[in-house]
């Protein structure tokens, strides 16, 4: 798996409340979701991003509740991946259930302004700042279990795909 795009960047704590307000938590559908993608940290974030695109966070991205809804409008709204220095637990998990790919990196962050566009390999576990940093930035490479997860769009089609064989 690689994604290229353009990067959002992010700070610290971004919570699920943040991502997704609690207000749009009665939509049901993932396009409806995406339209207030991001809206309380960046309320021009959907007018600005286009599908491809990247975000990039701070520490302890997805904190807050367990609401499915914050990766779900993630990747409705057509962002290819998330890199963050470090992820909250549930969202972490919540992520890969729902299909959306996430990244680790402690030094990403510093090291490239909003605008900036970057290539994540997640098989060979590394990032390239697109005319930046000579040397990629090593990440942890998601393990096949948890691609095919991503492959599969979440956990339920990857359980509905095994039951279909």
């Amino acid at each position: 798996m690689k994604f290229r795009g353009k990067i959002w960047k992010f700070g610290d704590n971004i919570d699920t409340d943040a991502i997704i307000p609690a207000r749009y938590l009665n939509i049901w559908d993932p396009k409806g979701l995406a339209v207030h993608c991001m809206e309380d940290a960046d309320p021009g974030f959907m007018k600005k991003m286009k599908p491809g695109d990247i975000i990039v966070g701070g520490e302890n991205f997805g904190c807050g509740s367990s609401r499915e809804h914050a990766p779900i409008a993630i990747k409705a709204a057509g962002i290819a991946c998330v890199v963050a220095k470090s992820f909250a637990r549930i969202f972490y998990r919540n992520s890969f259930d729902m299909g959306l790919p996430i990244f680790e990196s402690r030094d990403l962050w510093g090291q490239v302004t909003e605008g900036s566009e970057i290539e994540v390999d997640a098989d060979g576990g590394l990032i390239r700042i697109i005319g930046g940093a000579a040397e990629p930035l090593r990440i942890q490479p998601v393990p096949p279990f948890m691609q095919e997860l991503i492959a599969d769009g979440g956990l339920m089609n990857h359980i509905a795909k095994k039951r279909a064989k």
